[in-house]
């Protein structure tokens, strides 16, 4: 099966779930959870940030309640349902809504300062071609991060027991993960892999 097929695949799936997916989660306690990442994370108040895997904007509308009218968020998905409950919720000037794959972005080289994927790294086919498109669009010493609120034991229970398209959609070790990243063009300055969080911050080195 062609990476294409695999995508189209998740497409039917993410579009399936796409109004259920807000009342899975506790909106008010992620949105307080993420706002303690962005301090962490340094996060600047004129940041263009890429939300890759936005799904139903909820990142997204974190990012801007932290951004200053000069902040952008562009938010991608694969899934055109996913990003009509996403526009549905979040009428904001300083966001761009694209429906696109992580390995086939849209975007002008050096774009955007920092790439978040939460919830979303196992979805990616083909990892090594997703971090070639990261590098390319990110600016000089841009970083990504890897975010999921959940442990990896259950990020992989909650694929195996869903839809066929995603039972290979699994969290390897963030040890490995960071390895390929290292192998990719970027510098891996944290990681965490508990029973909470599933976390991987890097930055893009200045030489590819």
């Amino acid at each position: 099966m062609s990476v294409e097929q695999q995508i189209d695949g998740r497409i039917v799936f993410f579009n399936s779930i796409a109004d259920a997916w807000d009342s899975w989660h506790d909106l008010p306690l992620l949105e307080a959870r993420l706002q303690v990442d962005f301090d962490a994370l340094g996060i600047q108040r004129g940041e263009c940030v890429l939300d890759i895997g936005c799904g139903t904007g909820n990142l997204t509308k974190a990012l801007l309640s932290r951004l200053d009218s000069a902040g952008r968020v562009i938010a991608v998905d694969i899934s055109p349902v996913m990003l009509e409950r996403a526009q549905g919720k979040i009428n904001d000037p300083r966001v761009c809504w694209l429906q696109a794959a992580a390995h086939q972005l849209p975007l002008a080289d050096g774009s955007c300062g920092r790439i978040i994927c939460f919830s979303a790294w196992p979805h990616f086919e083909d990892p090594v071609a997703v971090l070639a498109e990261f590098a390319r669009v990110l600016r000089a010493d841009g970083f990504v991060h890897i975010l999921h609120y959940i442990s990896r034991a259950e990020v992989n229970q909650i694929h195996s027991e869903a839809h066929p398209s995603v039972h290979a959609d699994l969290l390897g070790p963030a040890s490995e993960v960071a390895v390929l990243f290292e192998r990719n063009g970027f510098e891996v300055l944290s990681v965490v892999d508990d029973a909470s969080c599933y976390a991987l911050n890097a930055r893009k080195r200045h030489c590819l």
